[in-house]
């Protein structure tokens, strides 16, 4: 009877207790009602997915939202039960192994962040409004999901609120009214997507409509500060056009910027979408590494994402080099200045971090960016420019959608080298001292 049940975990040695065995989700179907003034949300979420094994039990992650009813569709007799963070559905009929099915759950509850040892993540209210930052655990404080890194699933997103407010979801919006003062948005992206990578943004915004290099664009923001929006954002476009040529074609039909009206500590990325603070325009350009950063993570860690938390590398240390490529391209300083730079500012600080498995405490920390990207350049240095730019766009094409490991990363660079990678690999990847650049 034990393999009938579905771990009520992944398995990730980072996120020990997140994520689900047993299934892997195809389509999230999300029907979601909110009041703003009362933070309160109902929701029905419906869930396909398939099952790995036979289950006479599985779970889902659902932080603090209560669950009224939940049933597998074509069954009778569904049972549920609630932790803090997990939901237990026990079908009337065990599920054979590989068999599509179809749970349907409603729940309800005031959606708040979710604690984490990297700070609180998830659902968050605004000054006027609402954020969703959901990396790496906060997917389930909106809707029960298999919250798991690697289950990429398409997402049918439906959003009734308060008519003065716009709506902001993952994908193509698919339909916007309003009736009986409540504004009816309906978004579908079609893409698979990590659950991290899934997002709400709700706030008094003005949503303009334009392309970055023939790609449909959406800015959203607070109308007062639109000209610092106009302004700061309008480089993507010649952002775009070089990542294109660089990494190969933009991997989804739109990409949107939200700007909130209050202050964020960092910005931060969604699936075909990213959130930005009021203090990231100025009307100069401030943040425009970080624009380049945010662009770059579409292709690496939303197109390309990982199998395991532990290869988060494979996000931060190209996005981080996608900043020093753009640097290059508009007139900055080079790339090769940028690693030889911060290279010299690592030196001076503790090397303790193992770049390929940092540690769930150190996943974020921002050697992992600067190594990752100086691992990139050495690369680079080692293979030429020529190899390594079809390397990149290998890597996009071969991997589009799907989830990676390190160990495909580096056997893909293989096959463009002339002489071996190992040790290169190796240095940067396994050990702990800082190498030399080529």
């Amino acid at each position: 009877m034990a393999r009938a049940v579905g771990a009520a975990s992944a398995g990730d040695s980072y996120l020990p207790t997140s994520g689900n065995g047993g299934y892997g989700v195809e389509h999230y179907e999300l029907d979601l009602r909110y009041r703003l003034v009362t933070n309160r949300l109902e929701g029905t979420a419906t869930i396909h997915a398939v099952s790995t094994q036979v289950l006479a039990r599985f779970s889902l992650d659902l932080s603090r939202l209560r669950v009224s009813r939940a049933r597998v569709q074509g069954q009778r007799g569904t049972r549920f039960s609630q932790t803090t963070h997990k939901l237990v559905i026990v079908p009337g009929t065990a599920i054979a192994a590989d068999t599509p099915f179809t749970v349907v759950i409603d729940y309800a509850g005031a959606p708040a962040p979710r604690s984490s040892k990297w700070g609180a993540v998830g659902w968050e209210e605004l000054d006027d409004g609402v954020l969703v930052a959901a990396q790496p655990s906060g997917g389930p404080t909106w809707f029960p999901c298999n919250d798991h890194v690697a289950d990429k699933a398409r997402y049918s997103i439906r959003f009734a609120t308060d008519q003065a407010y716009a709506v902001v979801c993952n994908g193509v919006l698919a339909e916007h009214r309003n009736a009986a003062g409540q504004g009816h948005w309906r978004y579908e992206q079609d893409e698979p997507t990590a659950t991290y990578l899934a997002t709400v943004q709700i706030g008094r915004y003005v949503r303009t409509a334009t392309t970055w290099n023939e790609i449909a664009g959406v800015l959203a923001y607070p109308k007062s500060i639109e000209s610092r929006v106009l302004t700061d954002f309008e480089p993507l476009g010649a952002m775009m056009s070089l990542f294109e040529s660089r990494f190969g074609p933009y991997p989804f039909d739109s990409y949107t910027i939200v700007v909130t009206a209050d202050d964020l500590e960092i910005p931060l990325e969604a699936q075909s979408l990213a959130i930005f603070g009021a203090n990231h325009v100025d009307g100069h350009r401030v943040a425009e590494r970080l624009v380049a950063h945010e662009l770059a993570h579409q292709w690496f860690g939303n197109s390309v994402g990982l199998g395991a938390w532990k290869d988060i590398w494979l996000n931060e240390g190209f996005a981080c080099y996608s900043e020093w490529l753009w640097s290059e391209h508009s007139g900055g300083p080079s790339a090769d200045t940028l690693a030889r730079q911060f290279r010299r500012q690592l030196s001076g600080q503790s090397l303790d971090i193992v770049l390929g498995d940092p540690s769930a405490a150190l996943m974020f920390d921002d050697r992992v960016y600067k190594r990752g990207a100086l691992t990139l350049h050495a690369v680079r240095r080692t293979i030429g420019d020529g190899p390594f730019f079809d390397l990149l766009r290998a890597w996009t094409g071969q991997y589009r959608y799907a989830t990676v490991s390190t160990a495909q990363f580096r056997a893909l660079a293989a096959a463009f080298s002339t002489v071996p990678l190992d040790a290169l690999f190796d240095g940067w990847l396994v050990g702990t001292a800082l190498p030399r650049l080529p």
